[in-house]
């Protein structure tokens, strides 16, 4: 379920907007999606596992508002992110 670090990097790479960004809005809604993505996966062969889905429900909200505090500062950054991961808005 968790990120491969490699990825995790290739990542933070590919959505930082400066070198050596971690901490940018862009980079913490890739990261939450890609982890989004991992638990779906999980959560349907494991039907039951509701700790796991709090947890999926958690993550979708931290997500839900990065992605409102961007659209609320810069909304060409959110546009070019919504469409860069493949996320309805």
């Amino acid at each position: 379920m968790a990120i491969a670090a490699e990825r995790k990097k290739e990542l933070i790479q590919e959505f930082a907007t400066a070198e050596g960004d971690t901490g940018s809005p862009e980079v913490q809604v890739a990261i939450l999606t890609e982890h989004i993505k991992n638990l779906t996966e999980h959560l349907k062969v494991h039907k039951k596992d509701f700790g796991s889905r709090r947890g999926l429900l958690m993550m979708v909200g931290q997500r839900s508002k990065l992605l409102r505090y961007l659209r609320k500062c810069d909304v060409q950054r959110y546009q070019t992110l919504i469409k860069r991961l493949g996320l309805r808005r």
